[in-house]
């Protein structure tokens, strides 16, 4: 997986090779589906939801460069593989799933293979964790027509949010920088989430 499809693809930080590296893919996927768990593509978790796949997890942690003892927001956990790779760069991460039973199983994924430093929260991403921000960077594994302002506001100034922005199949994965009070936008590769959803997003 790391060989084929991360590094041949562009993949080239050490931390994130590493923590990709040492995460096991495959305690994170459902039963049935381990032999496909190191293909390239993402896969179903039920609820209507999916991990995605590898070389997007490592994409998307190569964009933020996750530094030990840095807090890191996800916004939805799914099975927890994602909050799993930070973890093991060294990150403090909060991740917020809004399915209940998927937030339970991300919770004891995690607890099962002994990452203390991520903590899991049932609730609607739209508005982050308050309670831990501010954070060093965020990511969003779930697509929003539009930047969600709280996640910006819970970004600490110098801090990175990479996030998949549009709705249906025109995605565009962008790339934020909060400096000097201002927030820079990058464009950074098409993409394909499954929308974000909850009250949040459907009231705007």
């Amino acid at each position: 997986m790391l060989k084929d499809q991360i590094e041949a693809r562009g993949i080239t930080d050490p931390a994130t090779l590493a923590a990709m590296r040492a995460v096991p893919r495959h305690e994170f996927v459902p039963l049935r589906l381990r032999e496909e768990a190191y293909s390239d593509y993402p896969l179903p978790l039920g609820h209507g939801q999916t991990i995605s796949q590898p070389y997007i997890v490592a994409f998307m942690t190569e964009a933020i460069r996750p530094e030990p003892g840095e807090k890191i927001l996800e916004i939805g956990a799914g099975s927890g593989y994602q909050a799993a790779v930070l973890a093991e760069a060294g990150a403090e991460v909060y991740t917020v799933e809004i399915v209940a039973p998927l937030a339970e199983m991300a919770r004891q994924n995690l607890e099962r293979l002994g990452y203390e430093n991520a903590h899991v929260l049932h609730a609607d991403g739209y508005r982050g964790w308050p309670e831990h921000a501010p954070f060093d960077a965020i990511i969003v594994t779930c697509a929003p027509d539009r930047i969600p302002p709280d996640l910006v506001a819970q970004l600490r100034e110098g801090g990175r949010m990479i996030i998949p922005v549009g709705a249906g199949l025109n995605q565009d994965l962008i790339l934020l920088r909060k400096q000097d009070g201002m927030v820079e936008k990058q464009s950074v590769l098409p993409v394909r989430f499954v929308p974000m959803t909850g009250e949040a997003e459907r009231s705007r």
